[in-house]
């Protein structure tokens, strides 16, 4: 098998879910859909961090473009641009584990949200259970509705999207190997 054509699927993979990690970190900003949370400050710390946007976003673009531009023509450049992408892959994967820690962190603290009395605090971050599990303990925010839901869902939707992102970019590491030690791939001249 040509590492080139493995470069390439392994690209057009990364695409889609760097696009999904950035989303998700947009939307996250705006819990029960509303600007004011965001004018307020009332957003979950794990969200500033911006896991999904720089880290499962940018940082994973720059190896899904060059990785891209390396298999020129579904074959491989060279054996340095090979090595150069095994280096530019550990950059995504120290990317997307960045953004899954970030999305860990987000789910297990829980969400920001208003409680009884007009407080603003985090009820699920210092409880022995975490708030995936707890489902009758949700209706203790009482603003955002379903603040709980929208975090664990996008935080989730993070996890799994970083998670991705780094095999792809280690299967390119190895990849960039293979490519580097057996050499580039050769075309099929038609007769």
């Amino acid at each position: 098998m040509c590492t080139g054509k493995c470069s390439h699927c392994i690209a057009i993979t990364l695409y889609p879910l760097v696009l999904l990690s950035i989303l998700c970190n947009i939307i996250l900003f705006f819990p029960g859909w509303d600007v004011k949370y965001v004018r307020e400050q009332h957003i979950t710390p794990e969200v500033t961090y911006l896991g999904g946007l720089l880290g499962g976003g940018f940082v994973v673009l720059i190896p899904a473009l060059y990785i891209h531009f390396t298999e020129e023509g579904r074959c491989c450049g060279n054996r340095f641009g090979m090595f150069l992408s095994i280096i530019v892959a550990a950059v995504g994967v120290l990317g997307a584990a960045y953004s899954f820690a970030v999305a860990i962190l987000g789910l297990t603290h829980g969400p920001l949200c208003k409680v009884e009395g007009d407080k603003w605090m985090r009820p699920f971050l210092k409880s022995n259970s975490t708030s995936l599990s707890n489902y009758a303990s949700w209706d203790v925010c009482k603003e955002p509705k379903t603040v709980v839901q929208f975090n664990t869902g996008l935080f989730f939707t993070l996890i799994v999207a970083s998670g991705l992102q780094g095999a792809l970019c280690a299967i390119q590491m190895i990849n960039g190997l293979v490519g580097c030690l057996c050499g580039i791939c050769s075309k099929k001249e038609e007769t």
